[in-house]
């Protein structure tokens, strides 16, 4: 992608080399995450039962749960230093992208740009404390995108995605994809029906398929972006297929297939790589809303 002398975010919160210590920790559960879709898991074990609203815009942690921080150097290696630069334009056109968007959408909604904050090893957030080995996530509860510059080598080396600098560019943009959840009320019905699951009037099985839903939903979002990208000319050969590959390494089949050697359809909670590349695709392709329903029929 073409970002060198381009605008770059103010809204990026580098806390690379604090050191976290004490309060609670996001209890995950087992498997594999994927890129995104982290909220789902933080309701589930942090909210007990409460409703999203109560820690939506400005939650705290309890005292209990409260972390102190400390200090200490942190060496930036060169490309460290690059990739930094690199993702403050690549939120930038995010901002941009949305910014245009969401007003004159369907939804007449203004966008509130969201953080992100680089951390490295562990980051305190609205929900709790949470380390790099979730991967990258957002938390709505302070409308934040978190991500640890290391998950670019997870990414392409662990995972083998191509390697480019548009795969992490299509990581960002799907979790600022899910901070669009949140504005236009998805995230919140969501949660809604996890409480059903709580109270035995859903099944886990029905609510993945919701869950599924609704990380493809921030894929075809990422698409967006990318969209607008290219017409910007921002756009360089081979960074869709870098996007593409990034995708396909992320579907559920993908990682259960690399992580526990068979494939349960009816665990899969983002999506296959078949399915997460074809709702970046029809993002792309559309360039807007009117095609983002991936809720239709469920």
């Amino acid at each position: 992608m073409k970002w060198e002398g381009r605008r770059k975010s103010s809204n990026v919160n580098d806390q690379r080399g604090r050191c976290y210590s004490g309060g609670g920790r996001i209890a995950l559960g087992g498997g594999g995450l994927g890129i995104g879709g982290l909220v789902i898991y933080l309701l589930i074990s942090m909210m007990g039962g409460g409703d999203l609203g109560d820690v939506v815009g400005g939650a705290v942690l309890p005292p209990a749960q409260q972390q102190t921080q400390q200090q200490s150097t942190y060496q930036e290696t060169p490309q460290e230093k690059e990739l930094m630069g690199f993702l403050s334009v690549a939120l930038a056109d995010i901002e941009d992208t949305w910014s245009q968007i969401l007003p004159k959408s369907q939804y007449k909604t203004a966008y509130k740009e969201p953080m992100m904050t680089i951390y490295t090893g562990q980051i305190n957030t609205a929900f709790g404390a949470a380390d790099s080995g979730v991967g990258p996530f957002y938390c709505p509860g302070d409308q934040t995108i978190y991500l640890d510059l290391s998950f670019y080598d997870t990414l392409t080396r662990k995972y083998g995605a191509k390697e480019g600098d548009f795969a992490m560019v299509y990581v960002i943009a799907h979790e600022a994809g899910h901070h669009v959840q949140t504005l236009l009320g998805v995230t919140q019905q969501l949660n809604t029906l996890r409480q059903r699951v709580a109270r035995g009037t859903m099944s886990q099985t029905e609510f993945n398929r919701y869950s599924v839903a609704f990380e493809l939903q921030a894929d075809y979002l990422a698409g967006v972006v990318a969209r607008y990208m290219q017409e910007r000319g921002y756009l360089e050969r081979g960074d869709l297929s870098e996007a593409m590959s990034a995708a396909a390494v992320v579907g559920d089949d993908a990682i259960q297939k690399r992580y526990q050697g068979y494939v349960d359809p009816d665990t899969f909670n983002h999506g296959t790589s078949a399915q997460r590349q074809e709702w970046f695709k029809r993002g792309f392709e559309a360039g807007d809303l009117s095609g983002w329903d991936t809720f239709k029929g469920l």
